[in-house]
């Protein structure tokens, strides 16, 4: 309790393994920012220069083609991809399900024209502009997803331009201060046609803090407003800050005990930012220089190699396994290790708890999403997948993407998705293997003798009068099986033959890849 109270007031030496830590690492070519509980990493996020973040950003586009097919049109925004549109998301939005709508004070609900996706392609046609924010990137070989749903989000509040609705979060539960923030909430003097939602984070906040924000929110759309009419489409209007600024925006909150950061510059920025939401907050920051790198003098850096494993341990000695697709993410639960006990049902449903919460916190990490499958140990008793899944719903909570998640089905298996907003960290580090082609895997030696062998007795055949002697060039680990197993085959072979087989081996070749020369004419008939 001393502890919390001296992290509370800014007092004493920080520990980043006790309570909520944000941990900021500057560089040259890189930033990176991770959340810790207790010591144990949960978020990790990484920005490169030169990198663009497009998420969030505002778009001044132009249609480019409407696909009624697909019910979507592709909207050109100055980007390599024209980022894609469905009529749902250029149709104004109800208040998502985790708001309340809040009456608005002193003016009456104005009956809007209820607009469907028949109207959209008369509403925006081939070639008009449209102004739109991208709620998803790029990913893969697909362009950005946008809507016109636009909103700028603030410290407290989230500005909606483009709507007259009020809401705030349903996540603060206590009645008595959603009623005193329903009262701050009508008395703000926010634009007509213009609405606004009152994040989390808002709970036991004062009312000039509100003001604060939504003075800054205006200034800035029209600031958005100014840059739209400055030319034409396609034309980014706004960006969403960098990561630093980003960090300061959403992690200050009351939650996060104390902000660690190696750089001196980058510690003044965010006590500027902070301070100008609340000196409380300022005294939470705090410059860690260090000797190391900081990841590794507070001992995490272990914990982000292990984002990149395919395996994951748990305590109890099982471990998960987890497979990313461009569709789905498959994760396998195994009991591994774990015969702490003789109850084999508390054993499995020990592990399976487990892998609950670890699944959760990896799916956060990694930064991964879309269709979800896990598959889970069998267990007999309805009462234990109850228990798995309360676990997991519980662990989700933390997380700030959209979550969905459907009961264990009859076969053990789990569904839920994930809201993806862009590249996952294995996207964002990786590329595919040159050689493997991201497949993980390569055609053996005796694979490829047998494919060969049978391309040369095609290249025989089909070249009977004219080849002579035929130069054949593979890979080291080939020409190691033709020398051994296949020796004879190959003699064989030959005799077939009316010139030499001279086989030679080229250590810059791919395993799975081969070439058929003519030895007179060094002419290459047949190549893979």
């Amino acid at each position: 309790m001393i502890q919390k109270i001296k992290r509370f007031l800014g007092i004493g030496r920080p520990n980043p393994k006790e309570g909520n830590t944000v941990i900021v690492n500057v560089e040259r070519l890189e930033r990176r920012v991770a959340l810790l509980d207790n010591g144990v990493l949960e978020e990790y996020t990484v920005e490169r220069e030169g990198e663009q973040n497009i998420v969030g950003g505002i778009f001044k586009g132009r249609v480019k083609n409407i696909e009624q097919g697909l019910k979507a049109m592709f909207v050109d925004i100055g980007l390599d991809k024209n980022a894609f549109l469905h009529f749902w998301d250029a149709i104004p939005a109800a208040l998502d399900a985790g708001l309340e709508e809040i009456e608005r004070a002193g003016s009456k609900k104005k009956q809007q024209q209820k607009i469907t996706s028949k109207d959209i392609p008369s509403i925006y046609p081939i070639g008009s502009e449209i102004m739109i924010q991208v709620s998803k990137g790029p990913i893969g070989t697909k362009g950005p997803r946008v809507t016109t749903n636009i909103s700028l989000a603030g410290r407290y509040l989230v500005l909606m331009p483009y709507t007259e609705q009020f809401g705030i979060s349903r996540k603060i539960e206590d009645p008595k201060e959603r009623q005193r923030l329903r009262k701050i909430m009508q008395k703000l003097s926010v634009p007509d046609g213009m609405g606004i939602i009152m994040r989390t984070v808002a709970h036991g906040t004062r009312a000039r803090h509100f003001v604060r924000d939504l003075a800054m929110l205006l200034e800035q759309w029209h600031g958005v407003e100014d840059k739209r009419d400055s030319g034409p489409a396609p034309l980014c209007v706004f960006q969403e800050p960098g990561l630093i600024e980003r960090t300061a925006r959403d992690f200050l909150t009351d939650e996060v005990d104390q902000v660690l950061c190696d750089d001196a510059q980058t510690t003044e920025f965010i006590r500027e930012i902070a301070g100008k939401v609340s000196r409380r907050a300022k005294r939470r920051i705090h410059h860690m220089p260090s000797n190391q790198p900081i990841f590794e003098a507070v001992g995490i850096q272990k914990q982000i190699d292990e984002a990149f494993s395919r395996q994951v341990w748990l305590p109890c000695g099982g471990y998960i396994v987890i497979d990313e697709t461009e569709a789905l993410i498959s994760i396998d639960v195994n009991t591994g290790r774990n015969r702490g006990s003789k109850d084999v049902d508390k054993m499995i449903l020990e592990t399976n708890v487990e892998s609950a919460q670890e699944v959760a916190r990896q799916l956060r990490l990694r930064n991964i999403g879309g269709l979800v499958v896990v598959d889970f140990i069998d267990m007999r008793h309805r009462k234990d997948q109850q228990t798995v899944y309360k676990a997991m719903k519980d662990r989700l909570k933390k997380d700030k993407a959209k979550t969905q998640v459907l009961q264990i089905s009859a076969i053990g298996l789990m569904e839920m998705t994930r809201q993806r907003l862009n590249e996952s960290l294995r996207d964002t580090m990786f590329e595919p293997c040159p050689y493997c082609q991201g497949r993980g895997r390569v055609k053996t030696p005796m694979t490829m003798s047998v494919e060969i062998q049978r391309r040369i007795v095609t290249v025989i055949n089909k070249h009977r009068d004219q080849a002579g002697d035929l130069v054949v060039v593979v890979n080291p680990d080939v020409l190691n099986r033709f020398k051994t197993e296949d020796s004879k085959h190959l003699v064989e072979l030959e005799r077939q033959h009316s010139g030499r087989l001279i086989f030679r081996s080229d250590p810059s070749l791919h395993r799975e890849r081969f070439l058929i020369v003519d030895a007179s004419t060094e002419k290459t008939i047949d190549q893979a």
